[in-house]
């Protein structure tokens, strides 16, 4: 069995925010496999739905706990689960580093800035767990913390759609062929990977205050 969490905020106000594309991973991943989330149920501080993706089981998990504190939910769960992160934990989470739609898979690495995965870091113990991160595009002279709280332009919805749906894609590689070939298959493919520094090295931005 595997653990796919996807990262962002709880509410109709962060809804179809940048920092919302984790949430539109799993809800992809639900549409394609499972109910479409009508049959997600509350648990571990989240919404928590089970799929299959061939003959794996998978756990769908949404942090409700905000994205400061996504650790929170995710050692819950991976606990309660007995879940070797480094082998049966994928994170989806948003990231500015990559161009709008750019999608780049990663078995371990920092959290570059990234609040949530400096959380789930803390909660785990480590940084050794299988994380796909969405490009969100760079938010250029605008406050980061409104950009990524912010819309995508309406230039940057279908990327972002793509780089969502390419994310599906590659937990269900990740779920039935493995990390190695995830990475192989989409870090490759993914267009725009990074704007010319590694992605899941890149802690090159101040903390986000949430």
């Amino acid at each position: 069995m595997k653990l796919v969490a996807g990262l962002g905020n709880p509410g109709l106000e962060h809804r179809g925010t940048r920092h919302n594309a984790g949430f539109e991973a799993i809800d992809a991943l639900s549409a394609r496999h499972g109910s479409g989330g009508r049959a997600a149920k509350s648990r571990f501080h989240g919404l928590l739905e089970e799929i299959r993706i061939g003959e794996e089981r998978v756990l769908l998990l949404k942090p409700l706990t905000y994205m400061n504190r996504s650790g929170l939910s995710i050692g819950e769960a991976v606990r309660f689960h007995k879940f070797d992160p480094a082998r049966d934990l994928m994170v989806l989470v948003d990231d500015m580093a990559l161009d709008c739609g750019a999608i780049r898979v990663r078995g371990e690495g920092g959290a570059g800035g990234q609040q949530g995965l400096r959380d789930v870091e803390r909660a785990l113990g480590g940084n050794r767990y299988p994380r796909c991160r969405i490009g969100i595009g760079d938010p250029g002279e605008q406050d980061w913390s409104s950009y990524v709280l912010g819309r995508f332009r309406p230039e940057q919805k279908p990327l972002v759609e793509e780089g969502i749906a390419l994310a599906a894609d590659a937990v269900e590689c990740w779920a039935s062929r493995g990390l190695e070939t995830a990475m192989n298959t989409f870090n490759t493919s993914s267009k725009g990977a990074s704007r010319s520094r590694n992605a899941d090295a890149t802690a090159e931005r101040p903390p986000e205050p949430f």
